[in-house]
């Protein structure tokens, strides 16, 4: 009986390693993703400076200088 508890105490001890590597795991593809979620915010603004300048008829409606 006494082997008994002491292989389930062995399997609780790695379980609970088990658990706390991939709380870390998790936690960091959380700040991963805020990160990107960062970035696709930015990479959205920019474009839509640049398709508010278009439809200003801005420079990208400008024909190049060697026209």
């Amino acid at each position: 009986m006494q082997d008994r508890v002491t292989e389930l105490e062995i399997k609780m001890a790695h379980m609970e390693d088990d658990l706390n590597v991939l709380n870390d795991t998790v936690i960091g593809l959380q700040s991963h993703i805020e990160r990107l979620e960062r970035m696709l915010e930015g990479l959205g603004d920019r474009l839509d400076a640049v398709t508010e300048v278009r439809a200003d008829g801005g420079p990208a409606d400008e024909r190049p200088p060697h026209y």
